[in-house]
């Protein structure tokens, strides 16, 4: 007696930008708290089970979206070529701070879920945070070797520019309510420039 095969028809490929683009559709119309991942698979035209398959949930589905979305930015405020290290660190920390002030994710959980953000700030560094800190890293050991920038431990070098980064980043909002936004660049950008000079 012949076994009768069935065969299982292999799941859809579905691209994660697909998924990720869905996710960032629903994070900037309802916010974090209120996306789902059912809302996610809707919005991405795709059944729950392929995005279950891709995202086992919504906490790993907005971690790979912050990744991805944050770490385009680096890649863009990095496209800078000439001048020493220093120069190159300046010009991308300053860059990173005033894009992410605008940019519409960040500013979608800054205005609807910003309680969110707290466990970054007293409690741990997360994924994206450490993705700019090691860029920051990379940036100033290059400038220990080629002589603009003062020598100090690297890691601690970048912690201290990434958390001065991060509080104009968060707060910029309120600190520009009675301080003019330029001049409060111009001071960060002194900031670091006086912090990394030899």
């Amino acid at each position: 007696m012949a076994v009768k095969r069935h065969t299982v028809a292999s799941p859809s490929r579905v691209d994660d930008d697909v998924l990720l683009d869905a996710a960032r559709a629903c994070v900037l119309d309802t916010g974090v708290r209120r996306t789902t991942l059912s809302s996610v698979a809707r919005a991405a035209g795709v059944s729950r089970m392929t995005l279950y398959r891709h995202f086992p949930d919504v906490r790993s589905l907005l971690a790979a979206l912050m990744t991805r979305e944050f770490g385009a930015l680096l890649a863009r405020v990095d496209d800078t070529s000439g001048g020493s290290a220093r120069q190159r660190v300046v010009a991308a920390t300053v860059d990173s701070v005033c894009a992410l002030v605008v940019d519409p994710l960040l500013r979608a959980v800054l205005d609807r879920d910003a309680e969110l953000m707290l466990p970054y700030l007293v409690e741990r560094i997360g994924g994206v945070q450490r993705i700019a800190e090691e860029f920051l890293r990379a940036q100033l050991i290059a400038g220990h070797q080629d002589g603009s920038v003062r020598r100090a431990d690297p890691a601690a070098q970048a912690r201290a520019i990434f958390l001065v980064a991060q509080s104009f980043v968060f707060s910029m909002r309120p600190a520009t309510a009675d301080v003019d936004r330029a001049a409060l660049i111009g001071e960060l950008t002194r900031l670091v420039e006086g912090a990394l000079r030899p």
